[in-house]
This record gives structure tokens, C-alpha cells and sequence, in this order.
């Protein structure tokens, strides 16, 4: 069987444990960079709390992304922001222990899906590019961290390779929920051939 008929007869949250073991093995996430990870965890999540409130902060700047987060009078619902923020806040916080298991796959695939198929809610269904663009401030928002508290820039840049590795696989699980079919409403059956 051929890597494409395989691809095609496994879907990636089929397998998904296997699917992040060969992604890992495909961007060089190995286990040093899980030890940077974790070494550099401690002045990551100092920063966590700064961290959340500056990202929905940025997100309710732009209307594309405020929508999401706005009450039925147009202005922030700061309870639907603080909810959101305390599970950024935890996937920072699991995404520091840099362990690729099971469980955490399949979180990212929920969190993922949550966002690619959210049928209710302000805002509806997260666009993609948003979630690829979240991760890029993730990324710009830990190289400062790193830069600012490692002390050397060596150590700072062996942290931002490591985590912006890591970073981007949980990307690639996360745009999984955009590629499974969407929910679809019923359509009105056709008119006869050759009607108007």
C-alpha cells in the first residue's frame, strides 16, 4: 500500500497517537527539545496570566475577532473572555510539560474541533486563519518571554526553536477539526430537470 492510500484509509484522528509520533519525528521534536520545553516552562507560565489577558485583549481590537467575544449589547462579555482565558491558561500549562500522550491528543482534537464545527455561541465557527494566526502570536508573545528571562540569548533561542516545533504540531492537530465533514443543513430536493 502506497504513504497516499494510507493516508487516505486512516484519517489523522483515527490514529492520532501515530500521527503526532511521525509529525514530531517529521519536524525533529525530540526529546531534547521536550527537556528545553520543560526547563523554560517556569518563565513561560510567570507570564501566564499577562499572557491570556494580552491575547483576548489583541482579539477584541479587530472586529473579524471581537465578534466572538461580545454580548448581545455589542461589548465584551467579560465573563465568556474570563472563561476562555482560563483554558488558554490550561493549555499553556499542559502544553509546558511538553508530553505528547494520548490524552493530550486528543484534547487538542476536541479543542480543535470545538472551534472548527462551534455551531452556537457569538461569533459561530472560528475561521482557520484565525487559529493559525493565534499560534503566531503565541509564538512572537514566548520568543520576548524568552528573550526577556532566559538571560542568554543562546538558551532563549534553543526555547523558541523547541516550543515554536511544538507549537506548530499542535497546530496541525488543531486544523484537524476543519478538515472532517461539517454539520450540513438539509437541502430543499431539486426541482424537475429543465425547471427554472
Amino acid at each position: 500500500m502506497s504513504v497516499e492510500e494510507e493516508e487516505a484509509r486512516v484519517p489523522p484522528g483515527a490514529d492520532l497517537e501515530r500521527y503526532v509520533r511521525e509529525l514530531a519525528e517529521f519536524v525533529g521534536l525530540g526529546e531534547a527539545d521536550a527537556a528545553v520545553i520543560r526547563e523554560s516552562a517556569p518563565a513561560v507560565l510567570k507570564h501566564e496570566a499577562a499572557l491570556t489577558s494580552a491575547f483576548y485583549e489583541h482579539f477584541l481590537r479587530f472586529p473579524a475577532t471581537a465578534r466572538f467575544f461580545l454580548a448581545p449589547d455589542g461589548t465584551p462579555d467579560r465573563a465568556r473572555i474570563e472563561r476562555r482565558k482560563h483554558s488558554l491558561a490550561r493549555w499553556l500549562k499542559e502544553t509546558a510539560e511538553a508530553a505528547l500522550t494520548h490524552d493530550f491528543a486528543y484534547y487538542l482534537l476536541m479543542i480543535g474541533i470545538s472551534h472548527s464545527h462551534r455551531d452556537h455561541g457569538p461569533g459561530g465557527k472560528i475561521p482557520p486563519q484565525f487559529m493559525v494566526a493565534a499560534m503566531s502570536l503565541t509564538q512572537t508573545a514566548l520568543a520576548g518571554i524568552f528573550r526577556d528571562e532566559l538571560g542568554d540569548p543562546a538558551r532563549a533561542l534553543a526555547a523558541a526553536v523547541a516550543w515554536n516545533k511544538l507549537l506548530l504540531l499542535h497546530l496541525n492537530v488543531l486544523l484537524i477539526g476543519y478538515l472532517l465533514p461539517q454539520s450540513t443543513t438539509p437541502r430543499e430536493p431539486a426541482g424537475p430537470r429543465g425547471a427554472s
